[in-house]
C-alpha cells in the first residue's frame, strides 16, 4: 500500500492507494473534523459488487442508506444532479457533512459536482472501483456533467479531501470495462518516460490477465504521474494539458455517438490513434515510433468501429469542446516514445485524412500482434 499527495489551491489531499487500501477507509474520514454524517453516493450497479466492502469499511460512520442513481454516461446529467442534491437534504445531509463517491468515472464526476454545489460544498472523499477512476478519473479535482451540446461541459474543479482506491474492486469489471481503463494507463505511458512504455509493451499480456502485479504496477504508475502532474497545474493553464492525449478527439466521438456506441477508454484510444497519425503526417514522430504507438494502444483489445461518423462533424464538436480556444481545436501529440508536446493547431484537412486513415491503421496494429 502506497500513499501519495496532491497539491491543490484548497489544501493537500492525500491518495491511499493498492491491496487492502479500502480497510482504511474509515481512518481517512476520521480526520476529518466535526463530520456530522457519511453519505455514500453510487449506482446500483456497483452498489450490489461493492456495498458490502464499503459497509464493512465505514462501520458505523456509514448509517445512513446509500444514495444510488444511474451512472450511465448518457445520464451524467443536470437532472442526475438536482436528484442527488435533493436525496441528500431529504437525508438530513448539512454543511459538515462528507460525501463518499464509489463508482467509476460517472459516479466520481457527478458527486464531486454535486458536493461542490450542494450548499456551496461539502467534503468529498471518492472510493474509485474502476481503473480509469483509479488511476485518471477521481484525481486532480475536476467534476461536471454533460450537456447535449458536448462531454463535462458544466462542472467546476473541487478537489476531494482523500481519494482511497484498491485494486481489489477492479477484480469485478466486466472485460469491456476492464480494457477501457487500460487505455488510459496506455495514454500515461505515452505522457511519461520510454522505459515505463517500454515496460507495458512487454506486460500487457498480464494486465490483461489481471495479474496482481503488473495490474498494481499500472495503476501505480499512473496514479504517481497524474497526481505530480495535477500537483504543478491544477487548472489546466500549461502542463496538465499533456493529460489531454487521445481525449481532443475521444470526447468529440462519444458524443457523437451519443455516449453509446464506445466506452470512454475506448474513444480515447481511437484518439491517441488520431494523434498519432497526425504526428507522423507532421513529421513529429517516424513511422517505426508511430508503430509502436498504435501496436500498444491495440494490444488492449479490438475497439467498437468509427465508420459511419462523419469526420466533418468530428471537427465540429471538437471546435465546441471545453478545450478548444475560440473555436480553435489544440492538440497533443506524441514526439518521440513516452513524450507529447501540447497546444498544437492542425489544419482540418489534415486531420479529416488522420481520422479516414484511422480504422486501417488499427486493422493493421491489431493484426501485428
Amino acid at each position: 500500500m502506497q500513499t501519495f499527495s496532491v497539491r491543490s489551491a484548497s489544501g493537500t489531499y492525500r491518495i491511499v492507494c493498492g491491496g487492502g487500501a479500502i480497510s482504511r477507509l474509515k481512518a481517512v474520514i476520521s480526520k476529518q473534523t466535526d463530520v456530522t454524517g457519511v453519505f455514500a453516493l453510487s449506482s446500483p450497479r456497483v452498489w450490489k459488487y461493492c456495498g458490502h466492502k464499503i459497509t464493512k469499511a465505514l462501520g458505523s460512520a456509514g448509517a445512513a442508506a446509500p444514495i444510488l442513481f444511474d451512472d450511465s454516461e448518457s445520464a451524467k446529467t443536470l437532472a442526475t444532479v438536482e436528484k442527488v442534491c435533493r436525496a441528500l437534504h431529504r437525508a438530513g445531509a448539512d454543511r459538515r457533512s462528507a460525501i463518499v463517491a464509489v463508482g467509476g468515472g460517472v459516479v466520481g464526476d457527478i458527486a464531486g459536482f454535486v458536493a461542490a454545489s450542494y450548499l456551496r460544498g461539502v467534503r468529498l472523499i471518492h472510493v474509485p472501483t474502476t481503473l480509469v477512476a483509479q488511476i485518471d478519473s477521481s484525481i486532480g479535482g475536476k467534476t461536471g456533467v454533460n450537456l447535449p451540446e458536448g462531454k463535462n461541459l458544466v462542472g467546476a474543479f473541487y478537489p476531494p479531501v482523500a481519494i482511497v482506491a484498491d485494486p481489489v474492486f477492479l477484480q469485478t469489471l466486466p472485460g469491456a470495462q476492464s480494457r477501457s481503463g487500460l487505455y488510459e494507463g496506455v495514454k500515461y505511458v505515452n505522457i511519461g518516460d520510454s522505459k515505463s512504455f517500454a515496460y507495458l509493451e512487454v506486460n500487457m499480456a498480464k494486465v490483461l490477465r489481471r495479474d496482481p502485479r503488473a495490474l498494481e504496477w499500472l495503476m501505480l504508475h499512473s496514479i504517481r504521474a497524474k497526481a505530480a502532474i495535477v500537483s504543478k497545474d491544477e487548472r489546466e493553464s500549461g502542463l496538465r494539458q499533456v493529460l489531454n492525449f487521445g481525449h481532443t478527439f475521444g470526447h468529440a466521438l462519444e458524443t457523437a455517438g451519443n455516449y453509446r456506441r464506445h466506452l470512454h477508454g475506448e474513444a480515447i484510444a481511437w484518439g491517441m490513434l488520431v494523434a498519432t497519425l497526425i504526428a507522423l503526417a507532421t513529421n513529429r514522430i517516424n513511422s517505426i515510433q508511430a508503430e509502436r504507438i498504435a501496436r500498444l494502444v491495440m494490444s488492449v483489445g479490438r475497439l467498437p468501429s468509427i465508420e459511419g461518423i462523419r469526420p466533418v462533424k468530428l471537427l465540429a464538436l471538437m471546435r465546441g469542446d471545453k478545450k478548444s480556444h475560440a473555436g480553435r481545436i489544440r492538440w497533443v501529440l506524441p514526439v518521440g516514445i513516452g513524450r507529447v508536446e501540447w497546444g498544437i493547431e492542425i489544419p482540418d484537412q489534415l486531420v479529416i485524412e488522420a481520422i479516414r486513415e484511422a480504422p486501417e491503421v488499427a486493422r493493421l496494429a491489431r493484426g501485428a500482434r
